[in-house]
């Protein structure tokens, strides 16, 4: 990833099945990833948990390990109210050693962040930025203009798919799971949204969808990205597919059908000029 010219990580969010993991192996990845990133670009740690002194324990260790901010989503089990997440980022920033930066994952917590409640957080010292999550982009629209006046707090999207039109209409970037296996697409991607060169965008957001429809679509559970996308890491060699439980590997004929897929989005890449 750092080789096709990523701008920073973000260990443990939900590429990185961090609500599977145990507290040990999410230190041993903190620890693992800081080390060899050396900080040649800044990592960010999720530290989402439905304990509050968990989260500031993981903060603390991200920070002893390296780490150059910390991401949270809201408390994903009972389900609180906006006054209440409100008072959740009151209490917990002060606690941590890291920049805070939101998640808005509704899917996951079945909460969102209301515009209302980001704009009442902003006064909070350390509150860096936000990664919205929805697929909302009303919600993002409105975070813009809640944010026009706050240009250093950063407003990033999660979907890969909205990238390109969440950058040229002046989001400062993305957090995308697909940037695990084709990191210079995306990246590539995001430079030409910020230069504004639509023709190049379109080219290259129609590679982002081939992506999607199929390695993303293979499979029948709400899992299914995740299995597709870490099943072609694996055949390109780059890691296993190992998943936590519940949750197992696809079996040989969705194997196969990601191998067909991914030559057809090398063949696409080429076309594009990227490396595939």
């Amino acid at each position: 990833m750092l080789a096709g010219g990523v701008h920073a990580l973000f260990l443990l969010g939900t590429t990185g099945e961090a609500p599977s993991l145990s507290y040990r192996l999410r230190q041993e990845i903190v620890q693992r990833a800081c080390r060899q990133v050396q900080g040649r670009v800044p990592v960010l740690v999720g530290i989402t948990d439905t304990a509050f002194v968990e989260s500031v324990r993981m903060a603390r260790y991200a920070a002893e390990a390296g780490a150059q901010g910390v991401v949270l989503a809201p408390p994903y089990y009972f389900p609180a109210g906006q006054e209440e997440l409100l008072e959740y980022l009151q209490h917990l920033t002060p606690e941590l050693p890291l920049p805070l930066y939101i998640y808005n994952m509704p899917s996951h917590t079945k909460l969102v962040f209301e515009p209302d409640t980001v704009r009442r957080a902003l006064d909070i010292p350390g509150l860096a930025g936000l990664k919205d999550s929805s697929g909302n982009m009303v919600y993002f629209h409105r975070l813009q203009r809640l944010l026009a006046g706050r240009p250093e707090f950063t407003l990033l999207v999660g979907p890969e798919e909205l990238l390109g039109e969440a950058v040229m209409l002046g989001g400062h970037g993305g957090v995308n799971g697909g940037a695990n296996l084709f990191p210079r697409l995306y990246v590539t991607l995001y430079e030409a949204a910020v230069a504004g060169a639509r023709d190049r965008v379109e080219e290259l957001h129609a590679v982002v969808m081939a992506i999607s429809d199929t390695i993303y679509s293979t499979g029948r559970h709400g899992s299914s990205f995740m299995k597709g996308l870490k099943c072609a890491l694996a055949l390109e060699g780059i890691c296993e597919d190992f998943m936590a439980e519940p949750f197992h590997r696809f079996r040989d004929a969705e194997r196969r059908r990601i191998g067909g897929y991914l030559e057809e989005i090398k063949q696409l890449l080429r076309r594009v000029g990227l490396p595939g």
